[in-house]
């Protein structure tokens, strides 16, 4: 599997990304068993690049995460991890579960946000506990939607530094919108955005002023929620969409790319992993999965050719922009190059 080094840093990300939500008992439960396992089976695929954070499962999906890594040698992966969230233990005799947030889990802990200069490191240094690890790779403000300034001023500068005393190999920022990211771009030097969401098969908002910001300064951006909360995978009503149930409207045109898919004979989740790559700017695709099946269903799909008659009959449709790139056939193990639009 392809690996690329984000933006100007020297940490190096492979093609497929093993997002660890999921790991954090994500809506439903997984064994210690099946998450180490869905580890075993991203790494015997190739991944090396694996995304948690302190916000899924209470800090569950770190711990796993670190469990399963641990007899790897350190330098073979890159671990990316989130700040913004601190955990703070919830009142002796709390009950309950984090079902609320999405998590089944015990609600042993609260999220308290904090994007100052000592949050971000007492963050990462109880991330480093949790993972078993001496270092992250990649750190990312996480959902600073709200406290967009507090993140610019006081908890960017302290992810510079701990970049340039060699403490993290790359910072950034991971949102599920594109203006601030593409703000952060803009003032900050940041090496790659997580976004997730917004430049998808379905629609491709980050097109509009993110990626070309990424491009023009020679930043990395690693695409997350490639299947829109599940609605790429199996458009159908009732399916959800941003964590929500799907609206009419875009259920619609998810079923009209799901027309054109078929009709080349290719599975909508295989275009839909692979048309982010047509962008110069993307290193790589963050899926979750918490099975090993889930895990080869990924990587085969990833894997499989997609003809170039398909992006340019959903063009014709209207379903992308003439000048949205795409990307072009290419063997299995080579890097598909964008395909300029015609």
């Amino acid at each position: 599997m392809r690996t690329t080094e984000l933006g100007s840093s020297a940490v190096p990300v492979s093609e497929l990304a093993l997002g660890c939500a999921a790991l954090g008992n994500l809506y439903h439960p997984v064994t210690d068993e099946a998450a180490h396992a869905t580890v075993d089976a991203a790494w015997d695929a190739g991944v090396r690049t694996f995304d948690t954070a302190p916000h899924y499962g209470l800090g569950l999906s770190e711990r796993r995460l670190g469990a399963a890594l641990r007899d790897r040698p350190r330098d073979t992966y890159a671990v990316s991890t989130k700040v913004g969230r601190l955990l703070v233990p919830s009142p002796p005799g709390s009950t309950g579960d984090d079902l609320a947030h999405g998590f089944a889990v015990p609600a042993t802990h609260r999220r308290v946000w904090d994007f100052s200069a000592d949050g971000v490191l007492r963050s990462l240094e109880a991330s480093l506990k949790r993972l078993g690890l001496d270092r992250v790779d990649i750190a990312l403000l996480h959902d600073p939607d709200d406290h967009a300034e507090q993140a610019l001023r006081e908890a960017y500068p302290a992810l510079e530094r701990l970049r340039g005393e060699g403490v993290v190999g790359a910072i950034g920022i991971g949102m599920n919108q594109s203006a601030l990211p593409a703000r952060f771009l803009r003032e900050t030097d940041i090496d790659v955005v997580l976004l997730a969401g917004r430049y998808t098969l379905l629609e491709q908002d980050g097109l509009s002023e993110l990626l070309p910001e990424a491009a023009a300064r020679g930043r990395s951006v690693v695409i997350g929620g490639v299947f829109n909360s599940g609605l790429l995978t199996a458009p159908r009503p009732g399916t959800t969409y941003d964590y929500a149930p799907v609206p009419q409207p875009v259920l619609d045109r998810a079923l009209r790319l799901l027309a054109v898919t078929e009709r080349h004979g290719v599975p909508l989740r295989a275009a839909a992993l692979r048309f982010p790559f047509g962008h110069p700017t993307v290193a790589s695709v963050l899926t979750g999965a918490r099975s090993p099946e889930e895990v080869r269903d990924t990587v085969e799909r990833l894997r499989r050719p997609i003809p170039d008659a398909l992006w340019d009959e959903l063009r014709a449709e209207g379903l992308l922009d003439p000048g949205t790139p795409v990307p072009v056939t290419a063997p299995v193990g080579e890097t598909p190059s964008p395909k300029e639009p015609s």
